[in-house]
Protein backbone atom coordinates (compact mmCIF):
# COMPACT_ATOMS: atom_id res chain seq x y z
CA UNK A 1 0.00 0.00 0.00
CA UNK A 2 1.17 3.68 -0.62
CA UNK A 3 2.65 5.43 2.42
CA UNK A 4 0.34 8.39 1.71
CA UNK A 5 -0.88 11.34 -0.33
CA UNK A 6 0.35 14.90 -0.61
CA UNK A 7 -2.38 17.27 -1.18
CA UNK A 8 -1.47 21.11 -1.68
CA UNK A 9 -3.36 23.60 0.04
CA UNK A 10 -3.63 27.60 -0.36
CA UNK A 11 -3.64 27.77 3.37
CA UNK A 12 -1.59 25.41 4.58
CA UNK A 13 0.87 24.75 1.99
CA UNK A 14 1.35 21.12 2.38
CA UNK A 15 -1.15 18.23 3.84
CA UNK A 16 0.36 15.05 3.88
CA UNK A 17 -2.97 11.89 4.00
CA UNK A 18 -1.54 8.62 5.64
CA UNK A 19 -2.74 5.48 3.65
CA UNK A 20 -6.45 5.53 5.77
CA UNK A 21 -6.89 8.86 5.28
CA UNK A 22 -6.58 8.49 1.73
CA UNK A 23 -9.02 5.35 1.52
CA UNK A 24 -11.78 7.62 3.77
CA UNK A 25 -11.21 10.49 1.58
CA UNK A 26 -11.42 8.54 -1.88
CA UNK A 27 -14.83 7.26 -0.76
CA UNK A 28 -17.70 8.77 -2.18
CA UNK A 29 -19.78 10.38 1.14
CA UNK A 30 -16.21 12.31 1.70
CA UNK A 31 -15.93 13.34 -2.21
CA UNK A 32 -19.42 14.55 -2.08
CA UNK A 33 -17.63 17.48 0.10
CA UNK A 34 -16.30 18.57 -2.68
CA UNK A 35 -20.04 19.65 -3.82
CA UNK A 36 -21.00 21.68 -0.64
CA UNK A 37 -19.68 25.26 -0.53
CA UNK A 38 -18.40 26.14 3.18
CA UNK A 39 -20.50 29.51 3.60
CA UNK A 40 -23.52 28.72 1.98
CA UNK A 41 -24.83 31.39 -0.08
CA UNK A 42 -22.10 33.75 1.01
CA UNK A 43 -20.51 33.59 -2.68
CA UNK A 44 -22.90 35.74 -3.69
CA UNK A 45 -21.76 38.56 -1.97
CA UNK A 46 -17.81 37.69 -1.61
CA UNK A 47 -17.12 35.74 -4.94
CA UNK A 48 -14.05 33.90 -3.69
CA UNK A 49 -16.24 32.06 -0.88
CA UNK A 50 -16.53 29.06 -3.03
CA UNK A 51 -14.59 26.76 -1.15
CA UNK A 52 -16.10 23.70 0.31
CA UNK A 53 -16.45 21.45 3.09
CA UNK A 54 -13.88 19.08 1.57
CA UNK A 55 -11.11 22.16 1.90
CA UNK A 56 -12.18 22.58 5.31
CA UNK A 57 -12.21 18.84 6.20
CA UNK A 58 -8.34 18.21 5.16
CA UNK A 59 -7.66 21.08 6.89
CA UNK A 60 -8.70 20.16 9.96
CA UNK A 61 -7.29 16.67 9.99
CA UNK A 62 -3.79 18.49 8.67
CA UNK A 63 -4.34 20.86 12.20
CA UNK A 64 -4.93 17.63 14.27
CA UNK A 65 -1.81 15.93 13.06
CA UNK A 66 -0.04 19.53 13.66
CA UNK A 67 -1.46 19.41 17.50
CA UNK A 68 -0.92 16.24 18.29
CA UNK A 69 2.67 16.07 17.02
CA UNK A 70 3.38 19.32 19.44
CA UNK A 71 1.52 17.68 22.35
CA UNK A 72 3.48 14.66 22.33
CA UNK A 73 6.93 16.32 22.36
CA UNK A 74 6.28 18.17 25.23
CA UNK A 75 4.66 14.95 26.74
CA UNK A 76 1.00 15.83 27.31
CA UNK A 77 -0.39 12.71 25.74
CA UNK A 78 1.73 10.08 27.98
CA UNK A 79 -0.29 7.68 28.74
CA UNK A 80 -3.00 7.73 26.47
CA UNK A 81 -3.99 4.81 24.19
CA UNK A 82 -2.45 5.28 20.94
CA UNK A 83 -5.10 4.38 19.28
CA UNK A 84 -6.69 7.08 20.45
CA UNK A 85 -4.28 9.39 19.05
CA UNK A 86 -5.13 7.74 15.55
CA UNK A 87 -8.44 8.28 16.02
CA UNK A 88 -8.60 12.26 16.81
CA UNK A 89 -6.79 13.01 13.14
CA UNK A 90 -9.68 10.90 11.77
CA UNK A 91 -12.71 12.08 13.52
CA UNK A 92 -11.42 15.59 12.69
CA UNK A 93 -11.27 14.67 8.84
CA UNK A 94 -14.74 13.30 9.16
CA UNK A 95 -16.47 16.12 11.42
CA UNK A 96 -18.85 17.55 8.59
CA UNK A 97 -19.30 14.17 6.56
CA UNK A 98 -22.88 14.77 7.19
CA UNK A 99 -23.54 18.21 6.08
CA UNK A 100 -26.41 19.31 4.50
CA UNK A 101 -26.08 21.16 1.29
CA UNK A 102 -25.56 24.98 1.54
CA UNK A 103 -23.58 25.06 4.99
CA UNK A 104 -26.22 25.57 8.00
CA UNK A 105 -28.95 26.86 6.40
CA UNK A 106 -31.03 23.79 6.53
CA UNK A 107 -30.53 23.70 10.51
CA UNK A 108 -32.00 26.94 10.96
CA UNK A 109 -35.30 25.22 10.29
CA UNK A 110 -37.81 24.29 12.48
CA UNK A 111 -37.47 21.14 14.86
CA UNK A 112 -38.31 18.21 13.10
CA UNK A 113 -38.50 19.53 9.86
CA UNK A 114 -34.91 17.83 8.97
CA UNK A 115 -33.68 14.14 9.79
CA UNK A 116 -30.85 16.05 12.32
CA UNK A 117 -28.17 18.47 12.59
CA UNK A 118 -25.15 17.09 10.87
CA UNK A 119 -23.40 15.80 13.54
CA UNK A 120 -26.21 13.50 14.92
CA UNK A 121 -26.67 12.00 11.49
CA UNK A 122 -23.40 11.54 10.98
CA UNK A 123 -23.49 7.52 11.61
CA UNK A 124 -25.10 6.95 8.57
CA UNK A 125 -21.89 8.28 6.72
CA UNK A 126 -19.47 6.33 9.01
CA UNK A 127 -21.48 3.12 8.05
CA UNK A 128 -20.70 3.49 4.55
CA UNK A 129 -18.80 0.32 3.31
CA UNK A 130 -15.97 2.34 2.43
CA UNK A 131 -15.04 4.17 4.91
CA UNK A 132 -16.26 1.70 7.77
CA UNK A 133 -13.52 -0.39 6.55
CA UNK A 134 -10.61 2.25 6.22
CA UNK A 135 -12.04 2.38 10.21
CA UNK A 136 -11.93 -0.90 11.22
CA UNK A 137 -8.16 -1.17 10.06
CA UNK A 138 -7.34 0.87 12.89
CA UNK A 139 -9.85 -0.49 15.53
CA UNK A 140 -13.01 -2.60 15.47
CA UNK A 141 -15.13 0.22 16.91
CA UNK A 142 -13.13 3.13 15.36
CA UNK A 143 -16.82 4.34 13.60
CA UNK A 144 -18.58 4.43 16.61
CA UNK A 145 -15.49 6.12 18.54
CA UNK A 146 -15.50 8.64 15.99
CA UNK A 147 -19.01 9.17 15.92
CA UNK A 148 -19.10 10.29 19.45
CA UNK A 149 -15.83 12.57 18.84
CA UNK A 150 -18.16 14.16 16.56
CA UNK A 151 -20.69 14.44 18.95
CA UNK A 152 -19.33 16.05 21.52
CA UNK A 153 -20.09 13.13 23.79
CA UNK A 154 -16.88 11.24 23.76
CA UNK A 155 -15.18 10.45 27.55
CA UNK A 156 -12.21 10.80 25.43
CA UNK A 157 -8.89 13.34 26.81
CA UNK A 158 -8.69 14.90 23.25
CA UNK A 159 -12.49 15.07 22.73
CA UNK A 160 -11.60 19.03 23.09
CA UNK A 161 -9.74 18.80 19.70
CA UNK A 162 -12.59 17.70 17.63
CA UNK A 163 -15.38 19.36 19.34
CA UNK A 164 -14.98 22.22 22.56
CA UNK A 165 -14.45 25.76 23.06
CA UNK A 166 -11.09 25.31 21.43
CA UNK A 167 -11.31 22.88 18.88
CA UNK A 168 -9.41 22.93 15.40
CA UNK A 169 -13.07 23.20 13.52
CA UNK A 170 -12.95 26.45 14.75
CA UNK A 171 -9.73 27.53 14.00
CA UNK A 172 -9.47 26.32 10.58
CA UNK A 173 -13.03 27.63 9.16
CA UNK A 174 -12.31 30.97 10.97
CA UNK A 175 -8.62 31.33 8.48
CA UNK A 176 -10.15 29.66 5.77
CA UNK A 177 -12.96 31.79 5.12
CA UNK A 178 -11.19 34.94 5.90
CA UNK A 179 -8.79 34.12 3.02
CA UNK A 180 -11.41 32.82 0.57
CA UNK A 181 -13.89 35.98 1.41
CA UNK A 182 -10.83 38.49 0.93
CA UNK A 183 -11.42 39.83 4.24
CA UNK A 184 -8.87 40.55 7.24
CA UNK A 185 -11.44 39.95 9.62
CA UNK A 186 -10.48 36.38 10.53
CA UNK A 187 -6.72 36.10 11.60
CA UNK A 188 -6.22 33.53 14.41
CA UNK A 189 -2.60 33.02 15.61
CA UNK A 190 -2.72 29.54 15.01
CA UNK A 191 0.68 28.55 15.45
CA UNK A 192 0.68 30.31 19.15
CA UNK A 193 -2.50 28.27 19.87
CA UNK A 194 -1.40 25.08 18.56
CA UNK A 195 1.80 25.71 21.04
CA UNK A 196 -0.20 26.31 23.77
CA UNK A 197 -2.21 22.74 23.70
CA UNK A 198 -1.73 20.91 26.27
CA UNK A 199 -3.79 18.15 28.41
CA UNK A 200 -4.34 18.99 32.15
CA UNK A 201 -6.67 17.20 34.89
CA UNK A 202 -9.68 19.05 36.15
CA UNK A 203 -9.11 19.88 39.65
CA UNK A 204 -13.04 18.87 40.56
CA UNK A 205 -13.50 15.66 38.76
CA UNK A 206 -9.94 14.77 37.62
CA UNK A 207 -10.92 14.06 34.09
CA UNK A 208 -8.19 14.68 31.84
CA UNK A 209 -9.26 16.99 28.95
CA UNK A 210 -7.54 19.34 26.94
CA UNK A 211 -6.35 22.28 28.02
CA UNK A 212 -4.35 25.44 26.82
CA UNK A 213 -1.17 26.87 28.43
CA UNK A 214 -1.74 30.41 29.71
CA UNK A 215 0.98 31.76 27.21
CA UNK A 216 -1.66 30.95 24.13
CA UNK A 217 -4.48 32.74 25.98
CA UNK A 218 -3.85 35.89 24.35
CA UNK A 219 -3.88 33.97 20.70
CA UNK A 220 -7.50 32.78 22.37
CA UNK A 221 -8.70 35.68 22.57
CA UNK A 222 -8.12 37.10 19.05
CA UNK A 223 -9.65 33.97 18.10
CA UNK A 224 -12.91 34.71 20.20
CA UNK A 225 -12.57 38.42 19.04
CA UNK A 226 -11.78 37.10 15.06
CA UNK A 227 -15.09 35.04 15.55
CA UNK A 228 -17.13 37.93 15.93
CA UNK A 229 -15.91 40.09 13.40
CA UNK A 230 -16.56 37.08 10.68
CA UNK A 231 -20.30 36.95 12.11
CA UNK A 232 -20.68 40.53 12.10
CA UNK A 233 -19.08 40.67 8.51
CA UNK A 234 -19.47 37.85 6.40
CA UNK A 235 -21.82 34.70 8.45
CA UNK A 236 -24.44 37.32 8.97
CA UNK A 237 -23.98 39.91 5.98
CA UNK A 238 -27.26 41.21 5.26
CA UNK A 239 -26.97 39.90 1.47
CA UNK A 240 -26.05 36.16 2.89
CA UNK A 241 -29.30 36.41 5.40
CA UNK A 242 -30.94 37.60 2.23
CA UNK A 243 -29.94 34.13 0.20
CA UNK A 244 -29.96 32.16 3.37
CA UNK A 245 -33.83 32.78 4.31
CA UNK A 246 -35.16 32.39 0.43
CA UNK A 247 -33.34 29.24 0.35
CA UNK A 248 -34.75 28.27 3.56
CA UNK A 249 -38.19 28.86 2.33
CA UNK A 250 -38.34 27.05 -0.73
CA UNK A 251 -36.93 24.23 1.21
CA UNK A 252 -39.89 24.61 3.47
CA UNK A 253 -42.27 24.93 0.72
CA UNK A 254 -41.04 22.08 -1.21
CA UNK A 255 -41.38 19.93 2.20
CA UNK A 256 -44.65 21.17 2.26
CA UNK A 257 -46.14 20.74 -0.78
CA UNK A 258 -44.54 17.07 -0.88
CA UNK A 259 -42.51 17.85 -3.81
CA UNK A 260 -39.53 16.33 -1.47
CA UNK A 261 -39.03 14.44 1.38
CA UNK A 262 -36.51 15.33 4.25
CA UNK A 263 -34.92 11.98 4.13
CA UNK A 264 -33.90 13.42 0.81
CA UNK A 265 -31.64 16.25 2.23
CA UNK A 266 -29.37 13.83 3.78
CA UNK A 267 -27.07 13.21 1.55
CA UNK A 268 -27.76 15.81 -0.83
CA UNK A 269 -24.80 18.18 -3.15
CA UNK A 270 -25.72 22.03 -3.40
CA UNK A 271 -26.18 21.70 -7.01
CA UNK A 272 -28.32 18.56 -6.79
CA UNK A 273 -30.38 19.82 -4.07
CA UNK A 274 -31.50 22.57 -6.42
CA UNK A 275 -31.43 20.90 -9.85
CA UNK A 276 -34.37 18.27 -8.06
CA UNK A 277 -36.35 21.02 -6.64
CA UNK A 278 -36.09 22.53 -9.64
CA UNK A 279 -37.55 19.49 -12.03
CA UNK A 280 -40.09 18.49 -9.60
CA UNK A 281 -41.33 21.84 -8.86
CA UNK A 282 -41.41 22.38 -13.03
CA UNK A 283 -43.90 18.88 -13.24
CA UNK A 284 -46.28 19.90 -10.25
CA UNK A 285 -47.40 22.69 -12.55
CA UNK A 286 -49.45 24.12 -10.06
CA UNK A 287 -49.37 28.06 -8.65
CA UNK A 288 -47.31 26.91 -5.69
CA UNK A 289 -44.59 24.96 -7.98
CA UNK A 290 -44.70 28.21 -10.01
CA UNK A 291 -43.49 30.13 -7.28
CA UNK A 292 -40.88 27.77 -6.08
CA UNK A 293 -39.75 27.73 -9.84
CA UNK A 294 -39.28 31.73 -9.37
CA UNK A 295 -37.42 31.57 -6.24
CA UNK A 296 -34.75 28.73 -7.62
CA UNK A 297 -34.61 31.61 -10.38
CA UNK A 298 -33.95 33.96 -7.99
CA UNK A 299 -31.05 32.96 -6.12
CA UNK A 300 -29.51 31.84 -9.39
CA UNK A 301 -29.61 35.19 -10.97
CA UNK A 302 -28.56 36.98 -7.46
CA UNK A 303 -32.06 38.99 -6.92
CA UNK A 304 -32.62 38.64 -3.91
CA UNK A 305 -35.18 39.71 -1.04
CA UNK A 306 -34.42 43.52 0.16
CA UNK A 307 -33.72 45.06 3.35
CA UNK A 308 -37.22 46.90 4.21
CA UNK A 309 -36.22 47.18 7.71
CA UNK A 310 -33.15 46.20 10.31
CA UNK A 311 -32.40 46.76 13.87
CA UNK A 312 -29.73 45.49 15.73
CA UNK A 313 -30.32 43.31 18.67
CA UNK A 314 -28.35 45.53 21.27
CA UNK A 315 -30.85 48.54 20.59
CA UNK A 316 -33.79 46.27 21.23
CA UNK A 317 -34.91 47.42 24.72
CA UNK A 318 -35.90 44.20 25.57
CA UNK A 319 -36.33 40.59 25.24
CA UNK A 320 -36.97 39.78 21.86
CA UNK A 321 -40.59 37.13 21.46
CA UNK A 322 -39.64 33.54 21.37
CA UNK A 323 -41.48 33.28 18.12
CA UNK A 324 -38.92 34.88 16.35
CA UNK A 325 -36.14 31.89 16.86
CA UNK A 326 -36.82 29.21 14.66
CA UNK A 327 -39.24 29.36 11.32
CA UNK A 328 -42.26 27.98 12.90
CA UNK A 329 -45.88 27.96 11.18
CA UNK A 330 -46.91 31.06 13.79
CA UNK A 331 -43.64 32.96 11.92
CA UNK A 332 -44.71 32.18 8.51
CA UNK A 333 -48.08 33.39 9.57
CA UNK A 334 -46.74 37.05 10.67
CA UNK A 335 -44.81 36.86 7.56
CA UNK A 336 -47.57 36.34 5.43
CA UNK A 337 -50.13 38.61 7.22
CA UNK A 338 -46.47 41.82 7.34
CA UNK A 339 -47.02 40.64 2.97
CA UNK A 340 -50.70 41.69 2.46
CA UNK A 341 -49.86 44.61 5.02
CA UNK A 342 -47.00 46.17 2.76
CA UNK A 343 -48.94 45.39 0.16
CA UNK A 344 -47.28 42.69 -1.39
CA UNK A 345 -48.49 38.96 -2.44
CA UNK A 346 -48.10 36.48 0.30
CA UNK A 347 -44.88 34.77 0.70
CA UNK A 348 -43.07 37.69 -0.32
CA UNK A 349 -41.84 38.86 3.30
CA UNK A 350 -39.42 37.29 5.20
CA UNK A 351 -38.15 38.07 9.46
CA UNK A 352 -34.53 37.03 10.19
CA UNK A 353 -33.42 37.06 13.46
CA UNK A 354 -29.81 34.46 13.38
CA UNK A 355 -29.17 33.02 16.75
CA UNK A 356 -26.53 31.53 17.78
CA UNK A 357 -25.89 32.08 21.39
CA UNK A 358 -22.30 29.43 21.97
CA UNK A 359 -20.40 32.62 19.63
CA UNK A 360 -18.52 33.33 22.73
CA UNK A 361 -19.23 30.28 25.28
CA UNK A 362 -16.18 28.89 27.18
CA UNK A 363 -15.28 25.74 28.83
CA UNK A 364 -11.84 25.07 28.83
CA UNK A 365 -8.97 24.11 31.38
CA UNK A 366 -6.45 26.85 31.97
CA UNK A 367 -2.43 26.09 33.44
CA UNK A 368 -1.24 28.86 34.79
CA UNK A 369 2.52 29.62 34.81
CA UNK A 370 2.80 28.31 38.15
CA UNK A 371 1.28 25.09 37.03
CA UNK A 372 -2.07 25.88 38.65
CA UNK A 373 -5.02 24.13 36.44
CA UNK A 374 -8.17 26.59 36.65
CA UNK A 375 -11.43 26.19 34.44
CA UNK A 376 -11.84 29.15 32.02
CA UNK A 377 -15.69 29.81 31.62
CA UNK A 378 -18.32 31.87 30.10
CA UNK A 379 -17.39 35.04 32.32
CA UNK A 380 -14.00 34.69 31.92
CA UNK A 381 -11.27 35.64 34.67
CA UNK A 382 -10.24 39.20 35.89
CA UNK A 383 -6.72 39.69 34.54
CA UNK A 384 -6.62 36.26 32.41
CA UNK A 385 -9.53 36.78 30.02
CA UNK A 386 -11.67 39.81 29.57
CA UNK A 387 -13.77 39.04 26.18
CA UNK A 388 -15.77 36.42 27.68
CA UNK A 389 -16.77 39.21 30.15
CA UNK A 390 -18.53 41.53 27.27
CA UNK A 391 -19.73 38.53 25.13
CA UNK A 392 -23.57 38.99 25.37
CA UNK A 393 -22.55 42.28 24.78
CA UNK A 394 -20.91 41.44 21.47
CA UNK A 395 -23.41 38.96 20.33
CA UNK A 396 -25.88 41.67 20.45
CA UNK A 397 -24.08 43.80 18.28
CA UNK A 398 -23.46 41.34 15.90
CA UNK A 399 -26.82 39.91 15.84
CA UNK A 400 -29.41 41.81 13.68
CA UNK A 401 -32.82 41.45 12.93
CA UNK A 402 -33.91 42.16 9.60
CA UNK A 403 -37.36 42.21 7.72
CA UNK A 404 -37.07 41.04 3.68
CA UNK A 405 -39.12 41.72 0.91
CA UNK A 406 -39.27 40.03 -2.32
CA UNK A 407 -40.24 41.52 -5.35
CA UNK A 408 -40.98 45.29 -4.52
CA UNK A 409 -39.28 47.00 -2.68
CA UNK A 410 -40.43 48.39 0.77
CA UNK A 411 -39.05 50.92 3.26
CA UNK A 412 -40.23 49.90 7.11
CA UNK A 413 -39.51 52.17 10.05
CA UNK A 414 -36.86 50.46 12.13
CA UNK A 415 -39.08 51.27 15.46
CA UNK A 416 -42.07 49.62 13.72
CA UNK A 417 -40.09 46.70 13.35
CA UNK A 418 -38.28 46.80 17.37
CA UNK A 419 -42.15 47.13 18.39
CA UNK A 420 -43.02 43.74 16.42
CA UNK A 421 -40.08 42.02 18.08
CA UNK A 422 -41.35 42.75 21.20
CA UNK A 423 -44.65 41.58 21.19
CA UNK A 424 -45.22 37.98 22.66
CA UNK A 425 -46.91 35.21 20.27
CA UNK A 426 -50.11 36.41 22.23
CA UNK A 427 -49.88 39.60 21.57
CA UNK A 428 -49.34 38.78 17.78
CA UNK A 429 -52.35 36.77 17.75
CA UNK A 430 -54.73 38.87 19.06
CA UNK A 431 -53.85 41.85 17.02
CA UNK A 432 -54.41 39.46 13.75
CA UNK A 433 -57.60 38.22 15.18
CA UNK A 434 -59.05 41.95 15.64
CA UNK A 435 -57.48 43.02 11.98
CA UNK A 436 -55.03 45.75 13.51
CA UNK A 437 -51.70 46.39 11.56
CA UNK A 438 -48.63 44.47 13.20
CA UNK A 439 -46.23 47.35 12.24
CA UNK A 440 -47.28 50.48 14.21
Amino acid sequence: MSDGVLVRDPLWNTIRLDPVSVRIVDSSPFQRLRHIKQLGHAHLVYPGATHTRFDHALGVFHLARQALGLMEEQGSTAGIDPVDLRLIPLAGLLHDIGHYPFSHALEELQAGRIPGHHEAIAGRFLADAQVAAALASVAPDAADRIESLIRGSSDHPLQGLVSGSLDLDKIEYLKRDARFCGVPFGEVDVDRLLHALTVARDPETGRREVAVREKGVAALESLLFAKYQMFRNVYWHHAVRAATVLFKRLVADALDAGLIEAGELVGATDDGIVYRLADRASRAGDERAARLSGWIEDLRNRRLPKRAAEIVAAELHGTAGAWLDSDSPFKRRVEDTLSLELGLPGGSVFLDYPEKTAMFALDLLVVRRDGHVMRLGPTGQVGLIGLPGISDELYRSARVMRLFTAGERRTVAAGKLASLAMMTAREIEQRIEQGSTLLN
